[in-house]
């Protein structure tokens, strides 16, 4: 006996997959995406604690001169290492003067062209931005060099610590 299949019941249509929509959308969507995406920019700042030997040393009678920024709330003060005022900048109704703290560090590396080394002295609820706005303040300035804008050098050496609780205020 013979058997015969049926095989109108099994019968499948191929159809063709349309994905022209789809690739429509991915043209428009992936350069839209990668012209929207926001690249991090990364700055790293190299930090150098002081070796044994400059600790030890520290204590010597004879101290190099040293420069320090003191944020306070009210005020900027740039004093040397000894705790004498060099300069003290009262705080604006638009903020800290970081422009003016600047221009008193560039006077102070015309006279000490050979310094690299400052430190930024902070209250304890000194706002991160201060920190970061004096960190870049101290580092470097525009200049004009040859007819084109550059930026020179002041302090890259930042070291950072607590204000102190003695009356530099006043």
């Amino acid at each position: 006996m013979s058997r015969r299949r049926s095989r109108a019941g099994n019968k499948t249509k191929v159809v063709d997959l349309d994905v022209t929509a789809f690739m429509n959308l991915m043209v428009v969507l992936v350069p839209f995406l990668l012209m929207m995406a926001v690249f991090a920019n990364m700055s790293i700042l190299d930090f150098k604690l002081p070796s044994d030997e400059e600790i030890k040393s520290s204590g010597d009678d004879k101290k190099e001169f040293g420069l320090n920024v003191v944020i306070f709330e009210n005020e900027l003060l740039v004093t040397n290492q000894n705790g004498g005022v060099i300069k003290k900048i009262p705080k604006s109704q638009s903020g800290h003067n970081f422009h003016l703290l600047n221009q008193t560090l560039r006077l102070v590396k015309t006279k000490y062209p050979d310094l690299t080394a400052i430190a930024i002295l902070l209250e304890p609820d000194t706002h991160y931005d201060h920190l970061i706005r004096a960190m870049d303040t101290v580092r470097e300035y525009r200049a004009l060099y040859q007819g084109e804008i550059v930026n020179a050098e002041l302090f890259p050496d930042i070291s950072i610590g607590d204000a102190p609780k003695d009356n530099l205020k006043n």
